[in-house]
């Protein structure tokens, strides 16, 4: 089966398919709407051939349906129709750190934290993947994780306060969900001079492994709408 997976970011959206060897991005951003996405998606493809489409989503996703309006895209994502919007083709559409956690898993229970525009967060224990938000859950100063570790908080802090509050996060986090294995991943974790206690550095390019699997028998879907590795 050849798969186009859509990997969209709150700076960049990036596109890979099986087949080819270069990925293609184009930013994204507040204006950003999943009309937009998808032309800008097929005008970028256009000629590639493709059987089915995975998409990882920067929000809550359940049952393969966005829950909620991303935080730093446009509107219009709860309810839209991708299905038809890539001509009746078979759609799968997780959260986007749960398709980079997907690939980065080795066993045991795994913690995968995405350091972008935002903080992206998914748990697999035992071979199942749970997307989680733990981005706006409060931390310090009436402020969220998202706030400190995010882009946001890269800009406001500084990459010395940023790397402090990373390794403050990934070990609170670590503590509190009792992980064997926590994997860094997103586009800002390459900004990190040491790693906290326990973690390794995932791959950008998991993304569209992740996306891959989905449709692999080792990455089908469970009876609850999550999936197994």
């Amino acid at each position: 089966m050849r798969v186009l997976v859509i990997d969209i970011g709150g700076t960049h959206v990036k596109v890979l398919a099986t087949g080819h060897g270069q990925r293609v991005e184009f930013p994204s951003g507040p204006k950003m709407t999943p009309t937009k996405m998808v032309a800008k998606v097929r005008a970028a493809t256009h000629g590639w051939r493709y059987d089915a489409v995975s998409i990882g989503y920067p929000g809550p996703v359940v049952h393969g349906r966005v829950l909620a309006e991303p935080h730093n895209l446009g509107r219009g994502w709860v309810g839209f129709d991708f299905k038809k919007a890539f001509g009746q083709r078979p759609i799968r559409i997780v959260n986007d750190a749960a398709m980079q956690a997907l690939a980065s898993y080795k066993g045991k229970r795994m913690l995968f934290l995405g350091l972008g525009t935002g903080l992206g967060s998914a748990l697999i224990v035992d071979g199942v993947l749970e997307p989680m938000e733990l981005a706006h859950l409060p931390y310090r100063k009436g402020k969220t994780y998202e706030d400190y570790v995010g882009q946001a908080g890269l800009k406001r802090l500084g990459r010395r306060k940023w790397r402090h509050h990373v390794r403050e996060v990934a070990k609170l986090l670590t503590n509190a969900l009792e992980v064997d294995d926590v994997v860094l991943g997103g586009g800002n974790a390459r900004l990190l001079k040491k790693l906290p206690p326990g973690s390794r550095l995932g791959d950008n390019g998991n993304a569209f492994l992740g996306g891959y699997r989905l449709w692999s028998k080792a990455g089908g879907q469970s009876t609850k709408g999550r999936f197994v590795h």
